[in-house]
């Protein structure tokens, strides 16, 4: 066991400390699912805070200035603080069950979404070879809650607002998973580690810089996303003008909180993917990751403990760093935008959806399909940076199985080189 806290690394460290395989599994799984939870409830009260000091900027205004000192630091715990100590109401006419699980079902279709997300290479809980799918799959389950919400609540206005929501953001996801599919015809895999570690190297290695309809496509992709985590100016479903408060206007105290909380783990779910698919994932784009690689390589093995390399944790949380650092600009870009452009009414977020965005994303997944036959016809070579075949481009799946088969290898070699035995 030479990579401890790689996917997968954790289970295998316990079952060679005589641990049966099902408890070891059942250990690492709890593990990951601890680490997922603390950045998806921590996050929110970042980006609440942040939300609010960039509405008081776009505002001319200064956003939280007292709680937690002379920023407001603390001013989203004092209000999560307030919220857990308000009554927990539930109307009369509601359906009490469904009303109350609601909250929950939209809550874990969001956490689930972090399962797949490759934090850095290897830093992963659940590394599956269909990890694209699998994160559009469970974060389009959201949309139940949703409709429970609005359905549960004994209120037309909360059913309207349900069912409006809900449109909107099925409608969303198609154009949105077809924008993800571009990159991923390019390097021919689903597996979201293997798209970050593709991208190894300078910043003309992401696949926004690949062709013209993957730098579209991530455009394009950014949009509709906006759009399915029901964000402005595409949210109005739940305008306050016009629908009270949609789907969740009978929610008080912290079952309104998760509702929230959901829709900011979202922001930075579909943020990731985007980073995974158009912006290198955890790689700077600088080559600092190889030079890293190379200075710390094989520094502090075994300490503390058998099977961990310091050098090589190091640079695994360097690029931990990185890939929260881009997620979270995306997140501020979401913000910037809500607080910049009006809302749309409801006719149009749907005519921009089915009339513009839908066609064109189409038609970049078109385009990037004949892309490499028009470029191999007039080049010889399948792309114009590189001569690398479809499918080819991904390097080997360095922590993915047994890490005590795979680790030495890994650790021997920088990135460089693996990707250069690919090519060769």
């Amino acid at each position: 066991m030479n990579v401890l806290f790689a996917s997968g690394g954790i289970a295998e460290f316990l079952t060679e400390k005589k641990l049966s395989a099902e408890l070891a599994f059942a250990i690492a799984a709890l593990i990951h699912a601890v680490l997922i939870i603390h950045f998806f409830a921590v996050a929110p009260l970042f980006y609440i805070w942040l939300e609010r000091k960039v509405a008081g900027r776009i505002q001319d205004r200064l956003g939280p200035t007292r709680v937690g000192g002379k920023f407001g630091w603390l001013q989203t715990l004092a209000d999560g603080i307030k919220l857990i100590q308000k009554e927990d109401l539930c109307p009369q006419a509601a359906d009490k069950m469904l009303f109350r699980l609601s909250p929950y079902l939209v809550f874990v279709a969001s956490f689930a979404a972090f399962i797949v997300l490759p934090w850095s290479d290897g830093w992963i809980a659940q590394d599956l070879d269909v990890g694209v799918f699998f994160m559009f799959a469970v974060m389009s389950l959201e949309v139940i809650g949703v409709i429970l919400a609005g359905y549960s609540s004994g209120s037309k206005w909360a059913l309207f607002g349900g069912m409006r929501e809900a449109a909107q953001v099925v409608s969303y996801e198609i154009p949105m998973a077809v924008c993800a599919l571009v990159p991923v015809t390019v390097l021919g895999t689903l597996n979201m580690s293997e798209i970050g570690r593709a991208q190894i190297g300078l910043f003309s290695n992401w696949m926004v810089f690949h062709d013209p309809f993957c730098f579209f496509a991530f455009f394009i992709y950014f949009t509709v996303a906006t759009a399915s985590v029901k964000r402005a100016p595409f949210d109005l479903a739940e305008a306050e003008s016009e629908l009270v408060a949609g789907f969740h206007t009978e929610y008080s105290g912290i079952r309104w909180s998760y509702f929230f909380m959901a829709e900011y783990g979202s922001m930075f779910a579909v943020s990731g993917i985007a980073t995974v698919l158009f912006l290198g994932g955890w790689n700077t784009g600088l080559g600092i990751e190889e030079w890293a690689h190379g200075k710390l390589d094989g520094w502090g093995v075994n300490f503390p403990v058998q099977g961990f390399v310091v050098g090589d944790y190091i640079v695994r949380l360097f690029g931990c760093v990185v890939f929260i650092t881009k997620g979270c600009l995306l997140v501020f870009v979401q913000m910037w935008v809500r607080w910049t452009l009006p809302r749309l009414r409801i006719d149009q977020v749907m005519m921009a959806c089915l009339k513009y965005l839908l066609p064109i994303s189409c038609f970049l997944f078109l385009g990037v399909t004949i892309w490499p036959l028009a470029v191999y016809q007039f080049t010889g070579k399948t792309g114009l940076v590189g001569n690398e075949p479809l499918g080819k481009r991904t390097v080997p799946p360095v922590l993915r199985g047994s890490a005590a088969e795979v680790a030495p290898a890994a650790q021997s070699k920088s990135p460089a080189q693996l990707k250069s035995e690919v090519r060769s």
